[in-house]
This record gives C-alpha cells, structure tokens and sequence, in this order.
C-alpha cells in the first residue's frame, strides 16, 4: 500500500462521540400519521437509512436490511430517510408508492429538501447512520455491503447500553399501510406471446402474470405471490421482484426445456419457464449479489488506457455465478444470446442459454456515462432493452436519464457504445428538439418502431418519448401518465400497431395510440439539486477513508489496492489532478475562473480473506469495496481546502 492510501483496519464503530440531529422533514410514512421526534427513539438503537427511490444500491440496502429488522424487531428501529436526486422523486405521491412497491416495513421520512441529509453530512446514496439508544451517533457509512458489519454493532451496542440499563425492549413506531388489492401491484416488464396473450412481471406480487389481450383478463399466475426462491409448479415457484422477460426463439426453446428468460432482479438471478407446463427452473445466478472482485477491478482500471485488458470472462458456470439486480433481458438474433441489463454492478451481460456461457458484453462496472469501446463504456443502472432491425441494442440507462446504443460488429459482440440522449447522472429534464440538448428523467423501458425510431418509457417524466435516429430529434409520443416502466410496440390489434405501455403506478397496461404528429415540449433541463460544498480556488486535499473488515486484509499482492478516478462536470473546473491512479489521496487544483460545479469521485478498494500483517491464504476470497459520489461544489475564497469522505469495507 502506498503511503498516500488513507486505508486501515480500524472498528467501524466512531471514535467521537456526537449527538445525533433532529430528524427534520415534510412528513412521516409508516407511522399511522404520527410525526417523530428523535426523542421518541431513545432506548432503541437506530439506523438511519439515507436513500432515494431511484437508487439501486439504496434498494440493496433495503433488501439487506430485512434481516436485522426481523431479529432486532423489539430494540432496532430502522428510520428511512428518503433525501431525493430527482425532481420526481420529491412528490409526496410517488414516494408513499415506492414505500408501498418495496415492502418498506419501517418508518419514512419524508425529506424533499435535504435538511436532515445536511444535519448528518451525507454525500451520497445510500448512507447509513447508527445512533445509540442514549441519541449518539456511533457509525456513518457509505454505500452498500454492510449487513454483517451492523450485526456486529448492534450487539456491541445491545450488550453495553443493556449494562448501563439504558436499552429499552418492546414495539418500535412502524405501523403498516393497509394491504392494495387487484390483479396486479406495481407491474414492471412485459413481453407478448405468440398467441395474442400477454406475460407481465408482476413484482409487487413477486409472481408472473398472463393476460388475455383485452389486458384485463387474467389467463394464470406463475408463482406462489410469496417473496422468496424456488423452483417448481406454476404454484409452488417464488419470485422475489421479478421485473424484464425475454422469449426464446424456438430452437434454443427445444434445446433448454424453457420458453421464457425471467429476469428475477431480487434474487439475483435469470429463471426459465415453461409456457406450456409453467414450470420455472433456475438457469443462472447463485443468488449472491454480485460485487467486481479484484481481478476486475485491476482490469477496470487498466481499461482506461487499454481496452483489450478488460475481463470479459466469468469464469464459473453460470448457476455458480453471482449476478446484481438483473433488470431487464433481451433475446438477441445478431449475437444469438441473451443480453442482460445488469443494473447492480452498472453492465450489460450476455447469456447463451445452451452452453451456459455467462460474460460481460460492455460495461466496466463504473458508474457514469462514458462511450468507446466495451471495455472502457460506462453506464449507470441500466433497465431496458430492445433491438433493432440491424442488430444494435437500444438501452434505457436510467441514472444518467439516457438512450444508449450498443452497435455490434458481425460477430455480434460490441464494437461500441454510444449515447443518443444524455448528458450524466446528475442531469435530467424534461425537453425536446435536437438530441444533444434533450433530456430524458430516468427512463426504464425501450422499444423500437416501425420506422426505425425508438420509443423510450421515460419513467419519472410520466411519458413516452421518441427518438429518431435519421433526424437526431427527440419528441413526445405521450405523457401524464404514472411511472411508465416499459414500452412495447403492439401488432396485436386490428389495425395498426399502438404502444402498451406498463403504468405501474396505476398498476395496470394501457395501449395508446401512435400519434400521427408527436408533441413538442420544452419543460426545461435541470441538475440533481443539492447542497453546494464552498471549496477555495487553488489547491484541493481529497482524502477518503477506508477500513478493511474484519477478517481481511488489504490485497497489496500486485501492488496498491486502492484507487482514486476524479473528475468534474465542467470538466474546466479542475486545472489538475484528475484521473485515475492508486491511492486513496490527491490534489487537485481547480480553476477560480469557474463558478460552481460538481466534484465526481470514485473510490475502490480492494481486501481479501485473511488477517492483517499475515499472508493472503491460497484461494482466499477476494473483495472489491467502491462508492461514487457527485458533490456539488461552489468555488469562494474562503471555501474548504479539503475534503474527506469515508469508505468502510464490511463484510
């Protein structure tokens, strides 16, 4: 490890002791309409959980959350935090449904204005805070992973405040929604069949459903309607979240044994079902979520100047290998695979359903927009998919608000990634006209049209929107509708074809028709609004923290195993020190000619199983740790010369 590299070994557990804000916000959800003081929390430990709907590695952490909710039931309460990126994501009504949609069983603030976001120093999503039961703060993390790590501190904290008898036991302040009925709740993907008939991915019900062409009608439900994994009948079978499917041409059907790829997001993995028996098998993923290991990570890094370094092989069979929040699949003729939309680990993958093989198709697994080769494109949370009549696959990549496009050679693998719509994570807006200046709010569904044009659910926008690659315009197809996640172009109907169109909000399938004129709208562009840092022109310490788990060590076998990527949006903002290069620690020197900006910085690090001071074991487990953060920064020359973050690596 280099000198420069600010990583250790130290407890997770702060070695201050502060006490912790007041919890301040538009509303409380889950609570039964009681709004909650931090005062009504003491004697509980509590985790404040900093998240924002959109966010998959926010959605992560709910998922690994569950279990420390269901064992500490009576002495931890979980409080969400909900401190919002998009301008969607502020409305009072979207975030009572996304409380709904993912099963949140703790109490929710509302916090549209970041106020309690600024009280405890958050910088990035999802943040995590634990505060004693006597209103202390005892940890601040970053990111996602930290499950076991929580374990350990709750019981810490459990054994010393029960001793200083300062823990109390009993019932916390959640109170449950009342249960939504009807046939489906918060539908996320769908795909036509041969005969007329529609499968929906019913996730809120962690099932699949077919529907009759009216949309209505339900044919059968595959799945027990229990969150869960298992492999079985139409009624035995659990899903967990399912949300993109694909149909297999017949051939690899007959070969298989299964007609449909499901994307099972929750669980990690791809299943295959049987139209004809319904019978669902588990074809890929081991249900371990899926982080870069380090052979990646180096791999990652060395992309950046050379594109032919990047890992592109799995090297497991594919039932052994861990998959992050597959969101949406797509069956592809030009590449004759499966191509998934991994959004957990920001890459796309390939799947041959009849040898096995598992691969990255694009992606480094940094989180951004960058086009050029596979092996140096990044995207962010992609979650749509479609083809073209020449091959290309269209991709919703929702956190940049962008339609990316990866154009395949003739043997169907990547030659390169470009973007038709988009301009980075923290810009979005509602705007049409010439592409380069339009802008999209977290899109999740794509289809292409009989002209070549391309149909993009632009989800939190309410809308459909419509690109045309021979023009290079954007325009609106259709809007005011609730969270559209998926698009589809329906040959179904007398007549001609319309779009269906996935509302989940409404939790329902609309069809619409194709406008013969698309509208124009100009509601403007806009950045993620938050919180400016003042920073001084001239000379900037970045420092970030880290602390290996216990029970590893920091694998310097090849050298420094952590690293630092920066750079900035204008990218003039910062004169020097940008890039990518080990360590854990830079300067940079940014341009008093510019106003404000934002600061985006990657950190990664890289352990493995062993402990400190000894040698690495043979076959010992690796692990890579990484957190993107995008900080808003206002140039003053009496701003900050320095900033530290924290990245705390548990397992």
């Amino acid at each position: 490890m280099s000198a420069d590299s600010t990583a250790t070994a130290e407890s997770v557990r702060a070695a201050y002791r502060v006490r912790a804000s007041d919890l301040v916000g538009r509303n409380w959800l889950n609570t039964g309409g009681k709004q909650l003081e931090l005062a009504d929390l003491r004697g509980k430990i509590t985790i404040l959980d900093f998240w924002t709907f959109c966010c998959i590695n926010c959605l992560h952490v709910l998922d690994e959350l569950r279990p420390l909710e269901e064992k500490y039931s009576d002495l931890l309460v979980i409080v969400g935090v909900h401190s919002p990126k998009f301008e969607h994501e502020a409305d009072p009504v979207a975030l009572a449904a996304a409380v709904e949609r993912y099963e949140i069983a703790h109490p929710v603030l509302d916090d549209p204005e970041l106020q309690t976001w600024q009280a405890y120093s958050a910088r990035a999503w999802p943040t995590l805070v634990v505060v004693d039961p006597e209103g202390y703060v005892a940890a601040h993390l970053s990111g996602e992973g930290h499950a076991a790590g929580l374990e350990s501190l709750v019981d810490e904290l459990v054994a010393e405040h029960e001793a200083k008898g300062t823990l109390h036991r009993g019932d916390g302040p959640y109170v449950a929604p009342p249960a939504r009925e009807g046939d489906l709740r918060f539908p996320g993907k769908v795909l036509a069949l041969a005969d007329g008939t529609f499968l929906v991915g019913d996730s809120g019900h962690h099932r699949l459903v077919q529907l009759a062409g009216d949309l209505s009608t339900v044919i059968r439900t595959i799945g027990s309607g229990e969150r869960g994994h298992a492999d079985g009948t139409a009624a035995t079978a659990a899903f967990n979240e399912p949300q993109g499917l694909a149909l297999l041409p017949a051939d690899v059907a007959t070969v298989v044994g299964y007609d449909v790829i499901v994307a099972d997001t929750v669980n990690h993995r791809l299943r295959g079902l049987d139209l004809a028996t319904g019978n669902v098998t588990t074809v890929a993923g081991n249900g371990v979520q899926r982080l870069l290991d380090a052979d990646q990570a180096r791999a990652a890094g060395d992309a950046a100047n050379d594109p032919d370094a990047w890992v592109w092989d799995l090297g497991a069979s594919p039932l052994e290998t861990s998959l992050s929040s597959p969101w949406d699949v797509l069956w592809s003729a030009a590449s004759s695979r499966v191509i998934i939309a991994m959004a957990g680990t920001h890459q796309i993958f390939a799947f041959d359903p009849v040898t096995g093989a598992l691969d990255v198709f694009a992606g480094t697994g940094l989180e951004g927009l960058q086009d050029g080769a596979p092996g140096q494109s990044w995207f962010a949370q992609s979650s749509g998919l479609a083809d073209d009549a020449d091959g290309n696959i269209w991709v919703a990549d929702s956190e940049t608000s962008a339609l990316r496009v990866l154009r395949l050679d003739e043997a169907g693998s990547v030659a390169t990634v470009d973007t038709a719509i988009g301009a980075g994570l923290f810009d979005f807006g509602f705007r049409d006209g010439e592409a380069d200046q339009a802008r999209l709010q977290h899109p999740l569904g794509v289809t292409v049209l009989p002209d070549g044009s391309v149909a993009v659910a632009d989800t939190y926008n309410g809308a459909v929107r419509r690109y045309d690659p021979a023009t290079g315009t954007v325009s609106t197809l259709a809007r005011d509708l609730s969270e559209p996640s998926d698009v589809l172009l329906d040959t179904s109907v007398d007549g001609d074809p319309v779009l269906l169109v996935v509302e989940t909000n409404q939790h329902r399938l609309v069809r619409l028709p194709l406008p013969q004129e698309a509208l124009t709208v100009d509601e403007g562009a806009a950045q993620t609004q938050r919180p400016q840092t003042p920073v001084a022109p001239g000379g900037h310490e970045i420092s970030v923290r880290f602390s290996a788990p216990k029970g590893q060590k920091l694998d310097d076998r090849w050298g420094d195993p952590t690293q630092l990527k920066i750079s900035s949006s204008p990218e003039e903002l910062i004169l020097s020190g940008g890039g990518t290069s080990t360590g854990l620690t830079r300067t940079l020197e940014l341009n008093p000619e510019v106003a404000d900006g934002v600061l985006h910085i990657t950190a990664r690090a890289a352990s493995c199983d062993g402990e400190p001071g000894g040698e690495i074991p043979d076959h010992a487990a690796c692990h890579l740790y990484q957190q993107d953060w995008g900080i808003p920064v206002v140039l003053e020359h009496d701003g900050d010369t320095g900033l530290t973050l924290d990245l705390r690596g548990l397992d």
